[in-house]
């Protein structure tokens, strides 16, 4: 009798704890107890945005498993629990399942700006760690950020500046008409506006912004106002597999005006193949990029899937192991320590040149960035090597935030 009304009164506290702090007792009696730190790992498999995601989830599972030969952390095993998001209501409910009835410690993942938001406003709420690896909108990082939100995916603005610093080279920008093709969700809407503030800022002019849906599969009405257009420039902001569409399709037309690229990703390509790139595009991580770190885990990948890395990938794998040393040094789960500890500006290796670190006011990671142009069928060394990197943006002799949002272009304020 009294060892089963101890039993009794011991869950009936731990639940009544629970209750008041918002998560329910699960998740509580399961954090109390586990012998495993729990990791949400959130990205959309279905979908325009679904071939990025079957790249994520790829990712951070050879992440977690390496982690776990290793000994873990702090010797304890992680247990990953990945799951579709669908859209932002399934998102936002399933990040709050992972949290109360999983005990997640932390959350991973994302590539919708707008299923990302709703999963930070989760976060938020629970006082929940949240590593965004895909969403770009400079508004997460600007007028949406959020105290328990770190973001391993570049800015819109880092985009922009990353692609448009090459334009400007090229004299592509001054004094040209420009015309976008903008993905119309909250992604796109931030990027037009993001390249609509770079454009004019340096002198050019966009004299048409065609929204797209993004369950769009053809083109032709576009690409005909395209040529009705007759601009200098054509640039998109598009996402997911609009993208791979839109190049493949711009192509069989054969149009004479150059096409340009403020947002992308490397499956993208991979998806048109040989011979349909064309233009100028943005890249925040690639395959041939030769540091050690980076070409060890590009042959660990290369080995276990039978194909290499993109850069969603990328983001994942490096998001799971900066969170992994943060908890090392940290000695600790806990989101509020884990926080504090990245706000200090710790550098870490990102598998590139330079290392990189989170920003404390808007939790945005700084790092290189690249530009892309497709190479020509005879220099493909394989079916994926499809693209010339560029040298790294910023150079070597300039401040890495050089290509970051300022406080002045995205003003940011942690409640």
């Amino acid at each position: 009798m009294r060892t089963d009304l101890t039993r009794r009164t011991l869950l009936k506290g731990a639940a009544g704890t629970a209750l008041v702090a918002g998560i329910g007792a699960p998740a509580v009696l399961r954090a109390q107890t586990s012998d495993v730190i729990r990791v949400g790992h959130l990205t959309p498999l279905t979908g325009f945005l679904g071939p990025l995601g079957e790249y994520a989830v790829m990712s951070i599972k050879l992440a977690v498993d390496q982690l776990n030969e290793q000994g873990g952390i702090m010797g304890r095993k992680v247990e990953l629990i990945s799951e579709d998001s669908v859209n932002p209501s399934t998102a936002s409910s399933k990040a709050q399942r992972l949290i109360e009835r999983d005990g997640v410690a932390l959350i991973i993942g994302e590539i919708s700006s707008a299923s990302g938001l709703a999963i930070a406003e989760v976060a938020g709420r629970t006082k929940t760690l949240f590593v965004n690896t895909g969403c770009n909108s400079d508004a997460l990082r600007g007028a949406d950020c959020n105290r328990y939100m770190f973001h391993v995916e570049g800015a819109n603005s880092m985009y922009v500046k990353a692609s448009g610093q090459a334009l400007l080279r090229d004299g592509m920008i001054k004094g040209k008409k420009l015309l976008s093709l903008t993905a119309d969700y909250a992604f796109g809407h931030d990027l037009y506006r993001v390249a609509d503030r770079f454009v004019t800022q340096n002198g050019g002019e966009f004299i048409a912004n065609d929204l797209v849906p993004t369950d769009a599969t053809d083109f032709s009405a576009y690409i005909l106002r395209i040529r009705q257009a007759q601009p200098d420039l054509v640039i998109s902001n598009l996402a997911g597999n609009q993208i791979t569409s839109f190049i493949k399709q711009y192509r069989e037309y054969q149009l004479p005006f150059p096409i340009a690229g403020f947002g992308f990703d490397t499956a993208l390509a991979w998806g048109a193949g040989a011979g349909a790139m064309q233009g100028t595009w943005p890249c925040i991580w690639y395959h041939t990029i030769s540091t050690p770190s980076s070409q060890a885990f590009t042959k660990s990948f290369s080995e276990r899937y039978g194909k290499p890395p993109e850069n969603q990938a990328w983001g994942e794998f490096v998001a799971m192991n900066a969170i992994a040393r943060a908890m090392e040094e940290t000695k600790s789960t806990n989101s509020d320590d884990l926080i504090q500890h990245m706000e200090k500006g710790a550098k870490f290796d990102v598998l590139k040149e330079r290392e990189g670190y989170f920003r404390d006011w808007d939790h945005q990671l700084i790092n290189e960035m690249y530009t892309m142009t497709p190479k020509e069928k005879g220099q493909m060394s394989d079916q994926w090597d499809l693209m010339e990197l560029s040298a790294a943006v910023p150079g070597a002799d300039q401040e890495l935030e050089v290509i970051a949002p300022s406080k002045e272009e995205n003003a940011c304020t942690f409640a």
